[in-house]
């Protein structure tokens, strides 16, 4: 199947065409419908994602030029899944992403003590060189896991390692950042 190029897809949101959408769901799709359903548990919420991704990239892709093209509309779906995902778990658990939660919470303040929005840019730049420092494979497990919340049995197939390394490395990797952000000052 031949796609677009990013390029093109994004000038077609630029003339504010219908065919944008469709050619980015044609593209993206299942890379968006992956990453909301790693967060989410139902796959009608992850229809939803998807559709609210779509119409968020059309929102906001006049403002954007963005590159690459698949990195924006995956946060995207990220933070909508995300966002849904909190307003689920007012009913009910989600234990994949829940579990995701748990493993980051002794390293990253809670959302809860950060007091102020330059306090929370601190913590995401700190994190951010923290990353840099990490060899490429640690780095991509880390974002795997924690950004798109996938399983470790899923990136231990795409780094063609056992499940228990990388379980070890991504908690040695959770170890590093949390002395990391003690010393920047950001971690009691």
């Amino acid at each position: 199947m031949t796609y677009l190029e990013d390029s093109n897809i994004i000038s077609l949101f630029f003339e504010r065409s219908e065919q944008a959408i469709a050619e980015l769901e044609r593209k993206y799709g299942p890379a968006i419908k992956k990453t909301a359903a790693n967060i989410l548990n139902s796959r009608q919420d992850v229809e939803e994602c998807a559709n609210d991704t779509y119409l968020g990239v059309w929102n906001t892709i006049p403002r954007q030029n963005p590159n690459p093209l698949i990195s924006y509309v995956c946060k995207i779906a990220r933070n909508l899944a995300t966002m849904k995902f909190h307003s689920n778990t007012a009913r009910k658990r989600n234990g994949q992403y829940d579990l995701v939660l748990d493993e980051l919470a002794e390293c990253i303040p809670s959302s809860v003590n950060v007091e102020t929005d330059y306090e929370a840019k601190e913590i995401s730049a700190a994190i951010s060189r923290f990353l840099d420092t990490l060899c490429y494979e640690d780095r991509f497990c880390f974002i795997r896991r924690y950004w798109y919340a996938d399983s470790v049995s899923d990136i231990a197939a795409q780094v063609r390692s056992g499940s228990h390394r990388i379980s070890v490395r991504l908690f040695r990797t959770r170890e590093k950042l949390k002395r990391y952000l003690k010393e920047e000052g950001l971690l009691e």
